[in-house]
């Protein structure tokens, strides 16, 4: 009979860096819409696949002068292609043993999340969305970090996420004891959106286990992500700044209050108008990272690399040379 040991072993020789198994009961409290219990509920345990995002794939926009590889390399192939390509494996090697499995990719998903119309009153909405970071805490890989970025001991938050649910009878992981993140405060003070709240957190429990994070604004968070601050996008010709300052004009970028309708506008600007993000969804399906992720991720795993606080070592340190800003006067 198949086993958990079974499955990371092939799990791993398919490709994936990291491989946790959650019970379903851990999921128990989980809103009825991210419940993954609705997808498959004969499901009697979670794998969680994790894809370390190689540290070069960063390199470029630490000079500004490489943008795509993060983009394409160390997004759209891991998402939807090779961690696809893994989720497809074992997902049947799980069928030639008997059990059924159900993959769940990390991107398409969120295009129709909760839109449609359930099928019955007791279904919730299609299509079901997981939340990935508290699948893989209830998979003992790791823990949420002030960012509200899935944090392992392996390679901090440089990890893409893949899940499979399956009926077949695995022994679950116990939960992650340690502690990652030590609050340095770093993810707030870099990202240059100021999407994460140096002071509200929010919190769910999994499994007993306490995870608890900055309030994250979503839009802010995306925007910036996406390229939206113009001192941190070399792609941004004139007419789409002129239009960014008209916008801003109204409410300082760092104001916290600055209106969700506002900066959902300015997202659309950005995303729609830009030729650079034109070419990038043609090419991977994905706007392209202009930001890299430089508080969140960048100066977090610079931190937890220099502290020593994850097992990924380096001969060299990844910064060495001072951040570069664009002056937009």
């Amino acid at each position: 009979m198949i086993n958990s040991a079974m499955i990371k072993k092939y799990a791993k020789e398919c490709g994936a860096d990291l491989v946790g198994i959650a019970s379903m009961e851990r999921f128990e409290g989980a809103p009825k819409q991210n419940d993954p219990r609705y997808i498959f509920p004969e499901a009697k345990a979670m794998i969680v696949l994790g894809f370390r995002v190689p540290r070069g794939c960063f390199r470029g926009i630490e000079e500004g002068t490489y943008f795509a590889n993060y983009g394409s390399f160390g997004y759209y192939h891991i998402n939807l292609v090779y961690a696809m390509n893994v989720l497809r494996e074992l997902s049947c090697y799980i069928e030639d043993n008997g059990y059924e499995a159900v993959p769940y990719d990390n991107t398409s998903v969120r295009l129709g999340a909760g839109q449609g119309r359930a099928v019955h009153p007791d279904k919730p909405k299609p299509d079901v969305y997981l939340d990935f970071r508290i699948a893989a805490v209830a998979a003992g890989l790791g823990e949420i970090g002030y960012s509200k970025l899935f944090l392992s001991p392996e390679f901090g938050p440089r990890q893409r996420l893949a899940l499979l649910l399956t009926d077949a009878p695995l022994k679950p992981d116990p939960l992650f004891t340690g502690q990652i993140c030590d609050r340095c405060m770093l993810c707030v003070k870099e990202c240059t959106g100021n999407a994460i709240d140096p002071e509200i957190t929010e919190k769910v429990i999994v499994g007993g286990k306490v995870c608890e994070w900055g309030k994250l604004d979503l839009i802010r968070c995306a925007l910036t992500y996406d390229g939206g601050v113009p001192e941190v996008n070399p792609f941004m010709p004139w007419l789409s700044r002129k239009l960014y300052k008209y916008i801003i004009s109204r409410g300082n970028w760092n104001n916290k209050n600055l209106s969700f309708r506002i900066r959902k506008k300015l997202w659309y600007i950005i995303r729609n108008r830009l030729k650079y993000y034109q070419a990038s969804w043609e090419s991977y399906h994905h706007p392209s990272p202009i930001e890299g992720a430089r508080g969140c991720t960048m100066a977090c795993m610079i931190h937890l690399e220099k502290t020593g606080r994850i097992k990924a070592e380096f001969k060299q340190p990844f910064k060495k040379r001072e951040p570069w800003l664009l002056d937009n006067n």
